[in-house]
């Protein structure tokens, strides 16, 4: 129902198109409130508002939330985890670049194959590509001599079974053309360095050393705290083993390992398993939602994570205002309620026997009503029907189209109904997508013909929904009165009918 509609009902008017309550032969509502009975309604219509502002406002935020969970999960952190990962290899790939710049430079491998006669040729290389770089070092180890070179000159020789040397036999021996460690620069012991090892090869394709650069940790993890203050994430490193190896200024969690985090161990098998995706989880009260992206350049994973409950502070602020102002409105209501109840009494009493998205009678009014009809054919004798009308498909309407679009055409089945009656026929929304007609004076044929007629009307009457036209058929059952019926055996009979129909396909009228 659109906002002029609810305002207009609100304020008393009667669903544009649709006949008034006191319109409707048969029904004439009476009202004789006292002083007592006013307040009475007062206390009431306070309570039903309170409720309605309370339930809408908690639902709101409970939509509210589920979209910002969505947002953050589709689309906010996704879209960090990019914009980080292309700062990545800005700031961190480059690196990888340039070791295989170096690995592939014809200088490189001309020098060793010459016999690696001429050292200052090599510490000057090394130099210049630490200078024009920014890189905190630069190396290359030779396989024939096992000779370190470094810009400041050749400082040692790497040993087979050396603890602190392992990483040039690994590195020699991979199948891939480089690997990225962490470990102490041999040149300044007491500086931990990210480096990136890279195989060189002579022109036959074999190996002649490793060559390579590296950035000291701090230097790494000062641009990891640069993303985390910029985008508000925590951001940081793992490997395949889940060892959390890089991240800002402190180590996330205050753990090394991801399986040791309280909530992010339990799904740590799976984060590890797949290249990519999004994950939640728990820690210390706090609810996180993480995005994780493999980065094939650093054989490491990227984990971007944002405490949802932060997220959620804006809305709750909005939920405390809202409720304030719920809470100043209703008295406002009440209080206007009160001054104006004398005037407008009628007028909503005639409301609350007409359903505000149809404008016909609602079930209430109508179980009155029907219990008069009832009453009145087995005093006449003449014949009635009733006829039950259901949208058929309703619920796949509302998934495609949404729930207002569903209300519409729940309004606009209602207005081809009421157009295709007598004035002496009574209509009224059942509930949800159903709809009950009773027709006076009208034979079962006669009842099944009508039916037939609406039925094909309302399949004939296209409504526009987001710009294309939506056709809905209906199923309807039909029974005829009978001399000892009650209102309720009436209906079952209809809806025994009605099930009929949609057994037999929907689009279709069946009679009890």
């Amino acid at each position: 129902m659109s906002e002029t509609m609810k305002m207009q009902a609100e304020a008393g008017a009667v669903p544009a198109g649709s006949k008034p309550v006191a319109a409707v032969p048969g029904i004439e509502v009476k009202a004789s409130l006292g002083v007592t009975g006013r307040r009475r309604l007062v206390v009431m219509l306070g309570l039903l508002l309170a409720l309605g502002f309370l339930a809408n406002t908690l639902l709101s935020y409970s939509v509210s939330k589920r979209e910002i969970h969505r947002s953050i999960v589709e689309n906010e952190l996704p879209l960090t985890s990019d914009t980080i990962y292309s700062e990545i290899q800005k700031d961190l790939i480059r690196p990888v670049f340039v070791s295989s710049v170096m690995a592939g430079d014809t200088f490189v491998r001309d020098w060793v194959l010459q016999g690696e006669r001429d050292v200052p040729a090599m510490t000057k290389f090394l130099g210049e590509i630490r200078t024009r770089y920014g890189t905190f070092t630069s190396f290359f180890v030779s396989e024939a001599t096992r000779n370190y070179y470094h810009p400041e000159g050749l400082l040692r020789r790497v040993e087979q079974g050396s603890e602190r040397d392992a990483w040039y036999f690994r590195s020699r021996d991979l199948d891939a053309p480089y690997e990225i460690n962490v470990d102490a620069d041999t040149a300044s012991p007491d500086t931990l360095t990210v480096f990136v090892n890279y195989r060189v090869f002579d022109y036959a394709g074999k190996t002649v050393g490793v060559t390579g650069v590296g950035l000291t940790v701090d230097t790494v993890r000062r641009l990891l705290s640069g993303y985390q203050q910029r985008y508000h994430r925590g951001v940081y490193f793992v490997d395949r083993s889940g060892n959390i190896v890089l991240y800002g200024d402190q180590p996330s969690h205050g753990s090394r390992q991801i399986g040791d985090v309280e909530g992010l161990g339990d799904i740590a098998h799976e984060v590890l398993a797949r290249d990519s995706g999004s994950y939640q989880y728990r820690e210390r009260g706090k609810d996180y939602l993480l995005n994780v992206r493999y980065v094939p350049e650093l054989d490491w994973y990227l984990f971007v994570e944002k405490v949802e409950n932060e997220a959620l502070a804006d809305i709750r602020r909005t939920l405390y205002i809202n409720l304030v102002i719920c809470a100043l409105v209703t008295v406002a209501v009440l209080w206007l309620s009160s001054l104006t109840l004398g005037r407008y009494q009628r007028r909503l009493e005639q409301m609350a026997t007409t359903d505000r998205l149809t404008g016909l009678l609602n079930r209430h009014a109508f179980e009155i009503m029907l219990e008069h009809a009832v009453a009145e054919v087995q005093r006449s004798r003449r014949p009635s029907a009733v006829l039950l009308i259901d949208i058929d498909h309703f619920k796949s309407l509302n998934d495609r189209h949404g729930h207002l679009a569903g209300d519409r055409m729940i309004e606009h089945v209602g207005a081809l109904i009421r157009s295709g009656l007598r004035a002496s026929d009574m209509a009224c929304r059942w509930g949800g997508e159903e709809f009950l007609v009773v027709l006076k004076d009208c034979a079962a044929d006669d009842a099944r013909q009508r039916a037939e007629t609406l039925r094909a009307l309302i399949g004939a009457s296209p409504l526009t929904l987001g710009g294309s036209a939506v056709t809905a058929t209906v199923s309807v059952g039909v029974t005829a009165f009978a001399t000892d019926d009650t209102p309720v055996r009436l209906v079952d009979r209809a809806d025994q009918a009605l099930y009929a129909a949609k057994g037999a396909g929907r689009d279709r009228v069946a009679m009890a």
